[in-house]
């Protein structure tokens, strides 16, 4: 079914999103060095469940207070590993931060000064940020490089990565919803180029 996506005059919104350890945050660094504005869903997940914030309390309430560092702070290590064993309580926690993320999301597009808009969201499709966007880009990795990508810079063992990356939609159903595909499995000089590619076929657009 083909999607429909809205209609921004003179303005591009762009969904990037790809596997845990496929490069993403590499690739929205390089859209953003081309003067697009990036939107980090990642980021502003982290923010809202900061103290005091309402979201916060939300997840403290339906979680336990064990969650919390002595500080007060949500441990998300501690959280993550347990909504990755439970399909239900990741479903949970998702249920509870995903509005706040898509309402905040929703305020920066329209306050944003740029032509080019990138919303960098791992769970894009999962939280149906496609419907917001008019194309998407999927930043593509085998397994095997995101599992050791992860394994260089995480605390995680293989098994627990398998677990996240098992927990998103498959690579396979993320490349039939994209409008642009980015093959991250060579250099980085490729990856780049890549990159100018798709720029050079959207940009095109605003002149």
């Amino acid at each position: 079914m083909k999607r429909q996506r809205p209609s921004h005059k003179k303005k591009i919104i762009l969904g990037l999103t790809g596997g845990l350890g496929s490069g993403k945050t590499y690739v929205a660094k390089i859209f953003k060095s081309y003067t697009a504005q990036v939107i980090d869903a990642d980021s502003i997940a982290h923010k809202i469940i900061r103290p005091g914030k309402k979201t916060y309390k939300r997840v403290v309430k339906s979680f336990g207070r064990q969650i919390l560092n002595k500080d007060k702070t949500i441990n998300r290590s501690w959280l993550a590993r347990i909504i990755f064993s439970d399909k239900k309580l990741l479903f949970r926690l998702n249920r509870i931060i995903h509005p706040e993320i898509i309402r905040i999301i929703k305020t920066k597009i329209k306050t944003a000064s740029k032509q080019i808009i990138i919303i960098d969201a791992p769970l894009l499709i999962e939280a149906g940020l496609e419907k917001m966007v008019d194309k998407i880009i999927v930043v593509a990795a085998t397994k095997e490089n995101q599992i050791n990508r992860l394994l260089a810079r995480r605390h995680l063992n293989r098994a627990d990565i398998k677990r996240r990356i098992n927990a998103q939609i498959s690579l396979a159903k993320k490349v039939r919803m994209a409008d642009f595909v980015i093959d991250n499995n060579g250099s980085k000089a490729d990856t780049t180029k890549q990159v100018g590619i798709i720029r050079r076929k959207l940009w095109k657009n605003l002149i």
